[in-house]
C-alpha cells in the first residue's frame, strides 16, 4: 500500500465515485474520469455527484477530469467502472492516449457483452492486452457504502498476490473484503443477478407476497448456477457474497435499478419509457439479451430467464408470463 502515489478510476457513475470516495479515505491520492467534460466540470465545482450519488460529497482533493492522459498520470492500479456496453469503447478511447501498462487493473464492472457474451475482465484483456486483471464483486449498493454503513464484498483473481494487494486496498472498518479464485463465477454471479432482480420487481410490481420472492430467489439462484457451470464457473462460488448475496441485495433493495426496472413494467409502463426516465444502466435488461441467446446455444433450460426476456423483448403481459412458469410439466426439485 505504501508504493502506491495514485489510483485512476474510469467512469464518474455511483459506484466508481464511491469506490473514490472509499479510497480517499484510508489516505489515497484518486482520480474520476468521465467521458463527459461538461459533466466532469460540474463534479469538480459541485463536489457532488448530482446525478449518480446526490447528497454524498466528493472530497475537495480528488480530482475529476475528462482528460485521459491526466487520470492515468503516475497511477499504479487503475479501477475500471464504466458500464459494460461501454466498455469496449472506452477502451478503445484508452488505447489512443498516453496509457502505460499499471500494476494492476480491478473491474468494478458488472454484465455481460451482448453479442460477444463477453465478461468484463475478457473485454480489458482483449483491448488493452493486460491479464492480470482482478474482479470486485458482490452485494455493494454505492449509496450505502458512501454513506459508510456496513457491506462485504470479494476480490476475484487467479494471483494470489494480487488478491491479497486487493482485498487490502479496499478493506476498511467498513468494507470487508474476501478473496476467491473463481474469476468466472464471480462476474457471471454479478451480471445473472440484474436478471433476477428484473424478475423481482416484476413480483413487486403484480403484488404478490414473500412466498413469491422466496420461490424466486431459490429457482433464480439454481438458472444462475446452470449458465455458470457451464461456462467453466465453480457452483459454490454462487454460493456467496458474488452470487446470492449480490442476488438478495439486489432483488430486494428499493435502491436495485434493475428491480425498478421490473416493477414498472408490471404496472404497465413499456421498456422504452422506462428507461428513457433513468439516469442510470440498468444492466439486467442487456444481459437478459445476452444470457437467452447464449442458453439457446448452449442447450439450457433458464425458465425465468426466458419469461423475463419475452416480457423486456417480446412484450409478453408479466401476468402471462407468471402462468408459463407456475404451470409448466411437473418435476422433482
Amino acid at each position: 500500500m505504501s508504493k502506491i502515489s495514485k489510483v485512476s478510476i474510469l467512469g464518474d457513475g455511483g459506484w466508481g465515485t464511491t469506490l473514490a470516495i472509499l479510497l480517499h479515505n484510508k489516505g489515497l491520492s484518486v482520480s474520476i474520469w468521465s467521458a463527459f467534460p461538461e459533466y466532469a466540470q460540474q463534479l469538480a465545482l459541485k463536489r457532488e455527484n448530482s446525478r449518480f450519488l446526490p447528497g454524498i460529497k466528493i472530497p475537495d482533493d480528488i480530482e475529476i477530469t475528462s482528460e485521459l492522459d491526466a487520470a492515468f498520470s503516475n497511477a499504479q492500479v487503475l479501477i475500471i467502472a464504466v458500464t459494460t456496453q461501454f466498455l469496449r469503447d472506452v477502451l478503445c478511447r484508452v488505447k489512443t492516449s498516453s496509457f502505460k501498462a499499471v500494476d494492476l487493473i480491478v473491474s468494478a464492472t458488472k454484465g455481460i457483452e451482448h453479442k460477444t457474451f463477453n465478461r468484463p475482465s475478457e473485454i480489458i484483456t482483449q483491448e488493452l492486452g493486460i491479464s492480470n486483471v482482478a474482479v470486485l464483486s458482490g452485494p455493494t449498493i454505492a449509496r450505502e457504502i458512501a454513506q459508510g454503513l456496513p457491506a462485504s464484498c470479494v476480490v476475484a483473481t487467479d494471483d494470489e498476490n494480487n488478491a491479497q494487494f486487493v482485498q487490502e486496498l479496499f478493506m476498511s472498518e467498513t468494507f470487508r473484503v474476501y478473496t476467491v479464485s473463481d474469476v468466472i463465477g464471480v462476474e457471471m454471479g454479478g451480471a445473472l443477478k440484474n436478471i433476477m432482480a428484473i424478475a423481482a420487481g416484476i413480483s413487486d410490481g403484480l403484488g404478490f407476497g414473500t412466498n413469491a420472492k422466496s420461490a424466486l430467489f431459490t429457482r433464480g439462484l439454481l438458472e444462475m448456477k446452470r449458465i455458470g457451470t457451464s461456462l467453466g464457473a465453480k457452483e459454490e462460488t454462487f454460493n456467496g457474497l458474488s452470487g446470492l448475496g449480490d442476488l438478495l441485495t439486489t432483488c430486494i433493495s428499493p435502491l436495485s435499478r434493475n428491480r425498478y426496472v421490473g416493477q414498472e413494467i408490471a404496472k404497465g409502463k413499456p421498456l422504452a419509457d422506462v428507461l428513457k426516465d433513468m439516469c442510470m444502466v440498468a444492466e439486467g435488461v442487456e444481459t437478459a439479451r445476452s444470457v437467452y441467446e447464449l442458453a439457446k446455444n448452449l442447450d439450457l433450460v433458464l425458465p425465468i430467464t426466458e419469461q423475463v426476456y419475452k416480457v423486456l423483448f417480446e412484450n409478453r403481459d408479466p401476468l402471462e408470463a407468471v402462468q408459463q412458469l407456475m404451470t409448466r410439466t411437473k418435476k422433482s426439485e
